[in-house]
Parts: structure tokens; sequence; C-alpha cells
């Protein structure tokens, strides 16, 4: 959901793999396999299957919602999709980590963080099965090298989170 440049999609593995995204040029960056859907997320499901898919993954979207409505509706539109137990993997900026940078995008309009997701999922027909609060930086735009060795390291080391960590982690699983 919200496949942005295909970072994620092309690099996992899975039965099927489907891009969603409003912005038209998704189907650029698509690797062979990967189904796009150029929609709005709030639309999903009408045109995937209902209870077909076994995980759905958003990174740094709700943020860019424009309402909490709209965000009650992207994670409706999620459920739809999901089969019983299916779960929902949401990445995003935490406001009350990085309230100094958050507002310096201009297409953000919701100041979230972990705990108004998980009440927004439980609205939405989710259980909260795992929350880190912090997780990854902000951005990795920044002096900081970003190479793929100190990722991984980066990654392996959840004590570093706590310290560097400005985005929130959270598996919600659909209630049947």
């Amino acid at each position: 959901m919200a496949a942005g440049y295909c970072e994620f999609i092309n690099n996992v593995s899975g039965a099927e793999r489907v891009a969603v995204d409003i912005n038209p040029d998704v189907k650029l960056y698509a690797k062979s396999g990967v189904v796009v859907h150029q929609i709005d997320a709030e639309r999903l499901d009408d045109v995937l299957m209902k209870s077909h898919f076994d995980v759905v993954f958003m990174s740094s979207f709700l943020e860019h919602c424009r309402s909490r409505e709209h965000v009650l509706r992207v994670l409706s539109a999620a459920a739809n999709v999901l089969k019983p137990h299916g779960s929902l993997l949401i990445l995003g900026p935490n406001f009350r980590y990085c309230y100094r940078e958050y507002f310096d995008f201009f297409d953000h309009h919701l100041a979230l963080t972990e705990k108004s997701v998980v009440e927004a999922l439980a609205l939405s027909g989710f259980e909260a099965k795992l929350v880190k609060s912090r997780s990854l930086p902000f951005s990795f735009k920044s002096r900081m090298p970003h190479w793929t060795w100190l990722v991984r390291i980066y990654l392996k080391m959840p004590v570093i989170w706590k310290i560097l960590g400005k985005q929130f982690f959270i598996i919600g699983e659909k209630v049947v």
C-alpha cells in the first residue's frame, strides 16, 4: 500500500505481490512479477479480492492522509482484503520523537504516534500484536552513511533504536 518507488515490494518474495499507489509513475519502478494498481489506498478493496492476502505493508503513509476518517477508511480497506488473522504491518514517523522535523514535509497532514495508530487499528477491525514506538530513524537523508552493511547492523541492534529510532513499527492482526 502506497508503494512509492517500489523499494519494498521489489525486494520481498511471495506467491503474489501487489503494489498500490495513486502515482502513475509507480508502474515505472515495479519489477516484473509485481501487479500494480494506480488507485487511492482507501479503494484497495474495490480492486483486490476480499479476504485474500496474508499481509499488507505500508511505510510512511498514514501521515499523508488528510483526516482521521481517511486513516480509518484506509485501514478498513486493508482489513477487507486480508484473510482472517492476516497481518497489517505499519511503519511510520512517530510524532513523539520527530516533532521538530515532522512538518518539514508539506504533505504531512496528521501527527501520529504509535498510540494513536493502535487506537485506529482497533476501530478498524485489528488487534495490535506488536508495537515498537521506535525502530528506524526518521529519514535516511542525513550526514550519516547509509551503507547496506551499516543498516543491517542497525537492524540487529534494537538498543540503538532507543537513541536513533524515530519511526514506530506496528503489526496489527485482523480480528475475525
